[in-house]
């Protein structure tokens, strides 16, 4: 069967599946499953499928199926220009969370903490962007610390470190710039997320329980003392939590604090620095 009526049949199994881009996706899993760049797969369609990539496209079209994302299948998702490793044991990175990104670039960093690092995507890419800078990531997973290894060692983050942490609880020294992603999806909201995400990405990086907002509390009342003065904070936040942490690092004695929009208009940053002088800057 030639790879053409193999890609109709799949998009068709995709559809059925629920899967609103089925075109887009099974393209994807076809150029992976013939060895192709996706870029070229049309030049490719008309080639008979051999024995082997038919097996391959099948089980990824069936793997597909059971809505699991495509970065976990293939095993990669591109941000901020490059391509990361993503496994179940970690986020898979979203095109908002650039927006983080780009502000904490936007000034000069000597020293950074990434919290909740994941895949590493926000450190790695931070750090790219300012050469002369070091960074440590922090996660409680393991598994997670060793794709962001993994993917630091790939793009040659060699200003990268990694410790196994519950938030800040095992980090010392002094940071001029904090950032972080943490889990804010409140648990009455889990059920309404797409498969692709409540049933595929780690939980413990989706929500925190509750209202969602456990992981800020921490974080603001634990990452003041790890800043240095006049040092910078930038949390990712779900659009109606702005208010929320805001309040709770105005009341750390940070100030500054601003909110960032992502390209859709909705709250996505939320920003602060730490006094220069006065008792939070102690």
């Amino acid at each position: 069967m030639s790879a053409t009526l193999t890609l109709r049949d799949a998009i068709a199994t995709l559809r059925a599946a629920g899967i609103e881009d089925a075109p887009r996706d099974a393209r994807l899993l076809l150029a992976k499953a013939m060895g192709v760049p996706a870029d070229r797969l049309t030049l490719h369609l008309h080639d008979p499928l051999s024995h082997q990539a038919h097996q391959d496209f099948s089980a990824l079209i069936a793997t597909r199926a059971t809505r699991q994302p495509m970065a976990q299948i293939l095993g990669e998702r591109l941000f901020w220009g490059r391509s990361f490793e993503v496994t179940r044991d970690t986020l898979d990175p979203r095109p908002e969370t650039e927006v983080l990104v780009q502000q904490a670039i936007e000034q000069p960093f000597a020293n950074m903490l990434d919290l909740g690092t994941g895949s590493g995507c926000i450190l790695i890419s931070c750090l790219l962007a300012m050469p002369k800078a070091k960074g440590l990531g922090v996660d409680i997973s393991q598994a997670a610390l060793r794709v962001a290894a993994r993917n630091a060692a790939r793009h040659g983050a060699t200003g990268a470190s990694f410790l196994a942490s519950d938030w800040l609880r095992a980090v010392t020294g002094h940071y001029d710039l904090i950032v972080s992603n943490p889990p804010y999806i409140a648990q009455d909201e889990m059920a309404a997320l797409a498969p692709e995400v409540r049933d595929w990405e780690p939980r413990r990086a989706l929500t925190p329980g509750g209202d969602g907002l456990d992981a800020y509390r921490r974080i603001a009342a634990t990452a003041p003392a790890r800043l240095v003065p006049g040092g910078r904070i930038l949390l990712e936040i779900g659009p109606t939590q702005g208010a929320a942490v805001t309040g709770l690092l105005v009341a750390q004695g940070l100030e500054n604090i601003r909110i960032l929009p992502d390209l859709d208009g909705r709250d996505r940053v939320v920003c602060a620095n730490k006094p220069v002088s006065g008792p939070c800057a102690l």
